[in-house]
């Protein structure tokens, strides 16, 4: 019993095998939902055409903060149009990501993540946020926005912030990053939070988790993520799988 918060099986790296994958193998090592992310116009229509072949395949929409060459008016008409399927269950991925010297202006990212907050806030929909060296000024744009319903991808800050996300109605996504040796932050952020506030996640295909880091990532390594977040918290894997696919469906489904 795993719900997969974050994939991307858009991804070319999956163009081999990705039927199988997501008809056999995944449903087989217990996946029981996934939500694939947009991350562009292109990538959020093929997550929908994914989530319309796969009955346990759910879709975000959204353009992430490194691909915003095309982003226009236009393509905010687009998306409002994209997020009202019933298989889009969130705005995402979007968010603020500095760690590039030549990434877009951080003006430019700031000022369509406050649109995308405000379309997730006129649709009604949870978001998925992405944040890269740039914690406290994504955190200050979202508090600054009625938006209270999500969760933040791959968290990389603090635990004190992790908390203040928590008391404002988010979710904090683990993914494989806390099975890494030099992971002492994410531990940290884990030994913190409730686990009624945690969603799992891979990022497929980025991120593998220790045994298999390095290696092209899929849902199946969820196991690896769930026995470590059990480990940290004193749980049985059972319960962290339990309780987190109970998370995600109330962030997802509201439910």
């Amino acid at each position: 019993m795993y719900f997969e918060s974050h994939a991307h099986y858009d991804d070319r790296q999956f163009q081999p095998d990705r039927d199988v994958l997501l008809r056999d193998i995944l449903p087989a090592a217990g996946v029981d939902y996934i939500v694939n992310i947009g991350c562009n116009i292109k990538s959020a229509e093929m997550s929908l055409r994914l989530a319309k072949k796969y009955d346990y395949v759910y879709a975000a929409v959204g353009i992430h903060p490194s691909d915003l060459e095309d982003i226009s008016s236009q393509t905010m008409e687009k998306l409002r149009q994209l997020c009202q399927d019933p298989k889009c269950v969130a705005i995402g991925e979007i968010g603020l990501d500095y760690h590039f010297d030549d990434g877009f202006p951080k003006e430019v990212q700031r000022f369509w993540f406050r649109q995308q907050l405000r379309l997730a806030e006129e649709m009604g929909k949870p978001v998925v946020i992405h944040s890269r060296d740039a914690s406290q000024e994504t955190f200050d744009i979202i508090e600054s926005t009625n938006v209270r319903k999500g969760v933040i991808h791959c968290y990389s800050g603090s635990w004190q912030m992790a908390e203040d996300y928590v008391k404002m109605g988010y979710h904090i996504g683990v993914g494989g990053v806390v099975t890494y040796s030099n992971a002492k932050k994410l531990v940290e952020v884990v030994e913190h939070i409730p686990l009624e506030s945690i969603l799992i996640e891979t990022d497929s295909p980025y991120l593998a988790p220790t045994p298999n880091r390095g290696k092209r990532n899929d849902s199946a390594n969820l196991k690896y993520v769930v026995e470590k977040i059990a480990e940290i918290k004193g749980e049985t894997p059972e319960d962290v799988a339990k309780i987190t696919f109970d998370n995600a469906k109330k962030v997802f489904f509201g439910k």
